[in-house]
């Protein structure tokens, strides 16, 4: 898939003020200071589409996003350790919750984890909540040019040996990824592609 057009459409906190209609989206989310922002920026070949900072916790909405005038990507705000008020974590912590249960017009959402560190628990307990909720997900494994490729593919299967020592029967989807050298953007798009294209949305 090519990114022809990347448009910011709308920002908020409330899940019925999302767009209306039928186009597929697809959401990101991950822990605060993941790298989630340049990935995505990544992905649309754009410098300044997402909003990125060196301080955790910049993203603090549902933030909707036009691609090729067909799908919606959703950047979502990050969860634990964001340098906000208790108050403000517990509200947008919450309109995360709505949004995954409550958005039909969701497909997949994609879970950014760092390839550099152990399984945090943070983020284990999220994509066991997506999988008590029956939300389909993808993993996908940030900043992997910070790693020689042996400590990456140890990594991986530390990360693959902790889910399925839990409650997982089989390792979720995942992805590699660098925001720096355009690792796994094709692989990404791609797998969107392939999923939009046996979409009815009639």
């Amino acid at each position: 898939m090519k990114i022809k057009s990347a448009e910011f459409v709308v920002s908020n906190s409330d899940v019925a003020r999302c767009p209306k209609g039928i186009t597929p989206e697809y959401a990101f989310i991950g822990r605060s200071n993941v790298g989630k922002s340049s990935l995505i920026n990544m992905l649309t070949n754009r410098k300044k589409l997402a909003k990125t900072s060196g301080k955790p916790g910049k993203t603090q909405l549902i933030n909707h996003f036009l691609i090729n005038k067909s799908w919606h990507l959703v950047d979502l705000p990050g969860y634990g350790y964001a340098r906000v008020s208790k108050t403000t974590k517990k509200t947008f912590q919450k309109f995360i919750t709505n949004y995954f249960e409550q958005r039909q017009q969701l497909i997949s959402a994609f879970v950014l984890v760092d390839s550099r560190h152990a399984p945090q628990p943070i983020d284990t307990e999220f994509m066991a909540y997506l999988g008590q909720n029956n939300i389909p997900f993808s993993i996908i494994f940030t900043k992997a040019d910070k790693l020689k490729p042996k400590a990456l593919e140890r990594n991986i299967r530390v990360y693959k040996e902790t889910l399925l020592n839990g409650l997982w029967f089989e390792f979720p989807n995942y992805f590699v990824s660098s925001a720096t050298n355009g690792l796994g953007q094709d692989e990404i798009l791609g797998y969107i592609e392939e999923i939009n294209s046996g979409l009815d949305l009639q």
